[in-house]
C-alpha cells in the first residue's frame, strides 16, 4: 500500500510542476518535426546561402528517413530529459530533508525509490505515446502509412531505451545529495555506454540496438536484437537494485 501513496504523490508532482507537460510537449514536437524536416529537406538546404549544390547532391527523401529522423529525435532528447528528470529525483528530497520525514512514516526505502521509477515511466510513457501518434500521422500524410503494430513496437523498444537511462540515473541520484553531482555522474555513464558501443561485436548487446531493431520491424528488416533487450533490462534491474542497496545504508 504504501507503494501506491508515494506512486500517487510522485505522479501528482510530475502534474503540478508542469514536467509531465514539458516532456510531453518536447516529445510531440519532435514527433512532428521529424517527417516534416525529413520531407522538406531539399527546400530548406537549397533556401540556404549557397546550398543549391548541397541540395542536389541529396536524393529523395523516404519514408525510411522520416522514421530515421523520428529514432533519432526521441531517442536523443529522451536520454537528455531522463538525465535532467531523474538527476534530483533522490538527492533533491534527501538535500531538502523531505526524505527523511516521508520515511518517517510506513514507508520502505524500496517503495519509495521503485515509485520514484514507475513515476518518471509513466512520464516518459505518455509522452511517447503522444509523439507516436504525431509522428504517425504526419508520416502517413506526408509519406505512406506505416505498419501500425510495427510502429508500436518501436515506440515501445524506444521507452524501453529511454528507461535504461532513468534506471541510471536514479542509481547516481542516489549516490548524492548533490543534483548536479548525480546528473554528472549519469552523464558519464551515457559516454561511457557510447564509447564501448563503437566497437561493432559490442554494440550488438548494449541498449541502443533496440532502436536498429525497432525501426527494423517497420521495413521487413531481421535485426531483432534480444541479446540488446536482455542486457538493457539487466541494467534497469542493477540499477535499481543497487539504487536500493546504497539508499538503505544512508543516514537521511
Amino acid at each position: 500500500m504504501s507503494f501506491f501513496v508515494a506512486l500517487r504523490k510522485e505522479l501528482l508532482e510530475q502534474w503540478r510542476t508542469y514536467r509531465l507537460l514539458v516532456v510531453t510537449a518536447v516529445f510531440v514536437t519532435f514527433g512532428l518535426l521529424s517527417p516534416l524536416t525529413a520531407k522538406f529537406m531539399d527546400e530548406i538546404l537549397r533556401a540556404m546561402p549557397g546550398g543549391e549544390e548541397i541540395g542536389q547532391m541529396i536524393p529523395e527523401q523516404t519514408v525510411m528517413d522520416a522514421v530515421g529522423q523520428y529514432v533519432k529525435n526521441l531517442s536523443q532528447f529522451g536520454v537528455i530529459l531522463a538525465l535532467l528528470m531523474g538527476m534530483g529525483a533522490v538527492a533533491r528530497e534527501k538535500d531538502r530533508g523531505t526524505a527523511a520525514l516521508i520515511l518517517s512514516k510506513p514507508m520502505s526505502r524500496a517503495a519509495f525509490l521503485a515509485a520514484k521509477f514507475v513515476a518518471l515511466g509513466v512520464t516518459f510513457a505518455i509522452s511517447l505515446a503522444a509523439a507516436a501518434v504525431a509522428g504517425y500521422y504526419y508520416t502517413a500524410l506526408l509519406f505512406e502509412p506505416l505498419d501500425i503494430l510495427a510502429w508500436l513496437a518501436l515506440n515501445g523498444l524506444m521507452l524501453l531505451f529511454i528507461l535504461v537511462y532513468v534506471a541510471i540515473t536514479l542509481l547516481t541520484s542516489t549516490l548524492t545529495r548533490s543534483q548536479a553531482l548525480a546528473g554528472g555522474l549519469a552523464f558519464v555513464g551515457v559516454i561511457v555506454i557510447g564509447t564501448i558501443g563503437i566497437a561493432p561485436r559490442i554494440a550488438e548487446f548494449l541498449p541502443g540496438q533496440l532502436l536498429t531493431w525497432g525501426a527494423g520491424l517497420l521495413f521487413g528488416m531481421d535485426t531483432s536484437a534480444w541479446p540488446a533487450l536482455g542486457v538493457s533490462v539487466g541494467i534497469i534491474v542493477a540499477a535499481l537494485v543497487g539504487a536500493w542497496a546504497v539508499f538503505e545504508r544512508q543516514e537521511l
